[in-house]
């Protein structure tokens, strides 16, 4: 690589390392777990990879933790154009719409778009593998990226389910069936803390 390739690659992937610093600025809608503000997507990326290191015995066999740690660290680059859409929202629950896609597609190709060819690809197949969540690695990032909010509104006193008014059916249905299906251990033993948090608010599951 001459002097030359070597400038431009790094001029590259500097211009996305600084682009992708703006994720500190966007807050999400789940508070920190002592609940005294709201986290950022910066802050949220790092906790999941984290989560994916510490709880790595929860996922199947198959399961890459490298791979998941990367599609983890990466998945919500795409906030900085489209801003966090919380899934107890109205707005999270039309979140699969085709306008929320094209507008994610776009930002992730400006961003990706950023970086020399070959690792803006690997980046962006990353990102559509997580959002795809068919792959086993995509599968148990995706339960990750569910169960870290439900921690923290359980630490919180209820955070985003008390704004949103959210059901003990409402989570299971949003964020228990895709927990459940890349770590089913570890949704049985979320479960019965988000059971023992809707029974002592008198909003029993109606299961």
């Amino acid at each position: 690589m001459s002097l030359n390739q070597t400038e431009q690659r790094l001029s590259a992937q500097f211009a996305f390392l600084n682009e992708a610093d703006r994720l500190k600025s966007v807050l999400r809608a789940t508070t920190l777990v002592d609940g005294s503000r709201r986290e950022n997507s910066g802050e949220h990326s790092w906790h999941l990879a984290l989560y994916a290191m510490v709880l790595a015995e929860q996922a199947a066999p198959d399961v890459r933790i490298d791979r998941v740690i990367r599609m983890l660290l990466l998945h919500d680059l795409v906030e900085i154009d489209v801003g966090d859409v919380p899934i107890h929202s109205a707005h999270g629950q039309a979140h699969g719409s085709d306008a929320t896609q094209q507008a994610e597609a776009q930002a992730a190709s400006r961003i990706f778009g950023l970086l020399p060819a070959d690792l803006g690809a690997e980046y962006r197949s990353l990102w559509q593998e997580f959002e795809a969540a068919q792959t086993p690695d995509a599968v148990f990032a995706k339960a990750l990226d569910r169960v870290q909010p439900v921690m923290a509104n359980l630490m919180s006193g209820g955070g985003t389910w008390v704004e949103y008014s959210v059901t003990s059916d409402q989570l299971d249905a949003r964020v228990g069936t895709k927990i459940a299906r890349g770590a089913p251990r570890l949704w049985d033993w979320v479960r019965a803390k988000t059971r023992a948090y809707f029974d002592a608010r008198g909003t029993p599951d109606q299961s």
